[in-house]
């Protein structure tokens, strides 16, 4: 089917509480669910929908404008697009960048990604935010309510949803130089690339294991030092991961968990984790390190965090960055282990990099072991 044609039919969004958008179909013709999230960044679109911690989600921009730029076949964090259904106000099939490879029309056609537009996001956003994260419908096959009402109440809740064995690959992987002083081992739960390659630009060879490595072949690699990633879904679901970590722990050598990571960290340490409101998700995240005293504006993207009560009151974890907004903890360390964690991006892409100084500090711990 022609653009222009696609463009022109009606798509329909249903929310689960019951409230229905109208507007235009974008992408591919069809219909898609998952849970209902927001991001507030102004760019650095492709990125968002190629990380693989948006697995199962489906995504509102609320920028005004998403697509403007086009897209770049650099631009991406993992080998495909992992957001269920895009979300917009103005999603662009004209671009300017005289760089990109294709428009975004085209690439979620190709990438099998259903879209619809001429939402009023800030009203919906909105809705969000009051209400809490919810699951979602959209169509462009049918304005049947009732029938998208039915469909929408098999999808099931993020609560309790184990994703990361989904998107984790399936093969080991390195990056990095192989004569290397250092060897870092990474379990990917969804790992985003420049997650890697901040590491590899570090003078480290990385190689990377599929989620549910056992200890015993992390250990083959002879690493210096463990990364534990980023990824979709319940923390709490996770229960392979959580012994595994507790396993790493163990050899005492250093440890940096992000995001995911971060959770089965705490997890691993007796802390629990929760399912949050409506998450954070965005590129201007206000941080304090509470070691420096100095803040840093961050990148995030979880819908799950770490109990707070759990971990002040926690004889064995220290809390070292906090979140400026809401007070939420951003990271974390072990204090009997060279073992941290953080609960935001700092690879930063896309975002401000002012956290990549973590990487630095995982180097420095480990050289210092």
């Amino acid at each position: 089917m022609p653009n222009q044609e696609i463009k022109s039919l009606p798509a329909v969004l249903v929310l689960e509480d019951g409230m229905v958008f109208h507007g235009r179909s974008f992408g591919m013709v069809g219909t898609t669910s998952g849970e209902l999230c927001f991001n507030t960044g102004m760019t650095g679109y492709q990125e968002v929908f190629t990380d693989p911690s948006y697995f199962g989600q489906v995504l509102i921009m609320n920028n005004v404008h998403t697509g403007n730029y086009g897209v770049k076949a650099e631009d991406v964090e993992s080998s495909t697009v992992k957001i269920k259904g895009l979300i917009g106000r103005n999603l662009e099939e004209k671009f300017s960048r005289l760089m990109a490879n294709d428009s975004l029309q085209n690439y979620l056609i190709e990438q099998k990604v259903v879209a619809i537009e001429d939402i009023d996001t800030r009203a919906l956003v909105t809705h969000i935010r009051e209400k809490g994260a919810m699951n979602c419908i959209i169509s462009s096959e049918t304005a049947d309510v009732e029938s998208l009402k039915a469909a929408l109440k098999k999808v099931p809740s993020m609560e309790g949803l184990e994703l990361a064995s989904l998107v984790s690959t399936t093969e080991v992987y390195h990056m990095g130089d192989p004569n290397a002083t250092i060897r870092i081992a990474v379990l990917d739960f969804g790992v985003k690339r420049n997650i890697i390659q901040c590491m590899a630009d570090r003078g480290t060879y990385v190689r990377v294991h599929p989620a549910k490595t056992s200890m015993e072949e992390l250990m083959k690699f002879e690493p210096h030092g463990f990364f534990i990633s980023n990824g979709p879904g319940d923390p709490s679901s996770m229960d392979y991961a959580v012994a595994t970590v507790k396993k790493i722990l163990e050899t005492k050598k250093p440890v940096f968990g992000i995001c995911l990571g971060h959770q089965l960290l705490a997890l691993a340490n007796g802390i629990p984790t929760f399912k949050m409101h409506h998450g954070h998700r965005g590129l201007n995240h206000p941080v304090k390190n509470l070691m420096t005293g100095l803040c840093e504006i961050t990148t995030q993207n979880h819908g799950f965090a770490v109990d707070p009560d759990a971990v002040r009151n926690s004889p064995s974890i220290e809390i070292t960055h906090v979140n400026l907004n809401d007070n939420s903890i951003e990271g974390i360390k072990v204090k009997d282990r060279p073992a941290f964690s953080v609960q935001y991006h700092p690879e930063a892409t896309p975002g401000p990099h002012d956290s990549r100084y973590l990487f630095d500090d995982f180097i420095a711990l480990i050289n210092n072991n």
